[in-house]
C-alpha cells in the first residue's frame, strides 16, 4: 500500500499511547515495526526496529548504540536461525558481558595508542579502557552505549529505520560537536545497507563501523572456526605487543594471515594463539578500493549454507575471530563461547589518527563524512 500522511500520523500516534507502530512498503515489499524494548538503567528509553523483506529475511535493531540485535535468516533447507550474538533486554547489552555486540562503534572505532593523539597543535587525552590503549570510542559515553533517536523511514527500495545523535563537544575527550546519523535499509535482494553520515563543527577524528558477531550456523553455536572466509586483500598493517600498527604494510603471502583464497578458518588459527592478538584481530589492507563499494569479505558455512558479504568502500576491514568471547549467556539464555562468533569491521585503519602515512580519518567543519556499508545474505547448494 501507498503511505501517506495519515498512515504515518496514525502510526505515530500508536506508538505514543505504548503499542507497535507499523508500516508497510510498497505490498510484497516487507514490513518495518517499531516497538519498545525496555529502558536504561538510568531510565531512557530503547526502542527496536525491526524490518521484515518480502522473502522473510529480519533485521532488529535497537536505539542503544543504533545496535543490530537479531538477523534471521533462512538456511539451505528453508530453516531460520538467529546468526548474530546479542540479549534479551537492555540490562544484557548494559552488562559485562557485551563486548560491542552488534553495536556501532566510534567516534572512533578500534584502537588509539595510549589514548592521545594530536591536532592542529592540541594533545587530546581519551580514555584508556584497553590497556594501555583507547578503545572503541570510550567508557561511558561513547556511541555503542548512548541512545539514539530512531524513526522508521521509507527508502526508495525496501524498507528502513534511521538514527541520529548529537556528540556534544568534549564527550569522551574528543573535540568538536558531532552530528550523527545511521540508516539500515533492507532490500529484497536480501542485501542490508548501513548508510553512515557525520558533521563537524570543529577538527575531530572519525572512524565509524559496526561490530556485529556472526555465526552463521546460528548465534550460540559452538565454533565459527569450521567458516570458511575469502578476503579481498593482499596486504595488512601488522602490530606491537599492545595490538597497535607499526605503520608497515606487509604482505599476507606466506603466513596465516592468508585468506585471498576460500579458507576454512580453524586451519592456521592455533599458530596465532600466542600472540597477542590470542588469534585473528588482525586489520586487512582491501584491494580495489576507488572510492566506490567493492567486495571486502566472503564468509560460508558449509553446514547451513548460509553466505555473507561485506561490501564497503573503506580501505581496511578487521577480522577478529572471538578470541575474548567466554561463555557469556545471550538471547535464549544461549552462550557464546570462545570463539564461536567472528567480527568482519570495515574501517580506517587502527590509530590512524598517530600515523601519518594512513588514509586520513580527521573530519573537518567543511566536510562531511559519509560511509556506506553492505551485508548480503544468500544460501550456497
Amino acid at each position: 500500500m501507498k503511505i501517506n500522511f495519515l498512515t504515518i500520523l496514525a502510526a505515530a500516534f500508536t506508538l505514543s499511547i505504548g503499542a507497535p507502530n507499523y508500516l508497510q512498503a510498497a505490498e510484497g515489499k516487507g514490513t518495518a515495526v517499531v516497538k519498545p524494548f525496555g529502558k536504561t538503567a538510568d531510565g531512557e528509553a530503547v526502542d527496536e526496529f525491526v524490518l521484515t523483506n518480502s522473502h522473510g529475511l529480519t533485521v532488529s535493531i535497537i536505539s542503544r548504540g543504533a545496535t543490530i540485535r537479531q538477523i534471521l535468516a533462512e538456511d539451505r533447507d528453508g530453516k531460520v536461525a538467529d546468526i548474530v550474538n546479542g540479549f534479551d533486554d537492555v540490562a544484557g547489552y548494559e552488562g559485562e558481558g557485551n563486548q560491542y555486540f552488534g553495536c556501532t562503534t566510534g567516534r572512533v572505532c578500534n584502537r588509539i595508542a595510549k589514548g592521545r593523539f594530536t591536532l592542529d597543535g592540541k594533545e587530546y587525552t581519551l580514555a584508556v579502557n584497553n590497556e594501555p590503549n583507547h578503545l572503541h570510542g570510550g567508557v561511558k559515553r561513547s556511541l555503542d552505549k548512548v541512545v539514539w533517536k530512531g524513526r522508521i523511514v521509507e527508502p526508495k527500495q525496501g524498507v528502513g529505520a534511521a538514527f541520529s545523535y548529537t556528540s556534544p563537544d568534549g564527550e569522551e575527550g574528543y573535540p568538536g560537536t558531532l552530528k550523527l546519523s545511521v540508516r539500515y535499509t533492507l532490500t529484497d535482494d536480501n542485501k542490508l545497507s548501513i548508510q553512515y553520515s557525520a558533521t563537524t563543527d570543529a577538527a575531530t577524528p572519525v572512524n565509524l563501523t559496526n561490530h556485529a558477531y556472526f555465526n552463521l550456523a546460528g548465534a550460540g553455536s559452538p565454533t565459527v572456526l569450521d567458516h570458511e572466509l575469502q578476503l579481498e586483500a593482499d596486504k595488512y598493517t601488522p602490530t606491537d605487543d599492545t595490538l597497535i600498527p607499526t605503520g608497515k604494510i606487509d604482505d599476507v603471502e606466506g603466513t596465516v594471515l592468508d585468506f585471498r583464497k576460500p579458507t576454512r578458518i580453524g586451519d592456521r588459527i592455533e599458530e596465532l594463539t600466542d600472540t597477542a592478538a590470542l588469534g585473528y584481530d588482525h586489520n586487512y589492507v582491501l584491494r580495489n578500493q576507488t572510492g566506490r563499494n567493492a567486495l571486502a569479505a566472503t564468509l560460508k558455512d558449509p553446514s547451513s549454507g548460509r553466505v555473507l558479504k561485506v561490501y564497503t568502500q573503506e580501505p581496511g576491514i578487521q577480522f577478529y575471530s572471538g578470541n575474548f568471547l567466554n561463555g557469556q549467556k545471550g538471547k535464549s539464555g544461549k552462550e557464546y563461547a570462545h570463539r564461536a562468533a567472528l567480527c568482519l569491521e570495515d574501517q580506517h585503519y587502527p590509530d590512524s589518527v598517530n600515523q601519518p602515512s594512513f588514509p586520513s580519518t580527521i573530519l573537518k567543519p567543511a566536510d562531511k563524512y559519509t560511509k556506506t556499508t553492505v551485508y548480503e545474505f544468500s544460501v550456497a547448494e
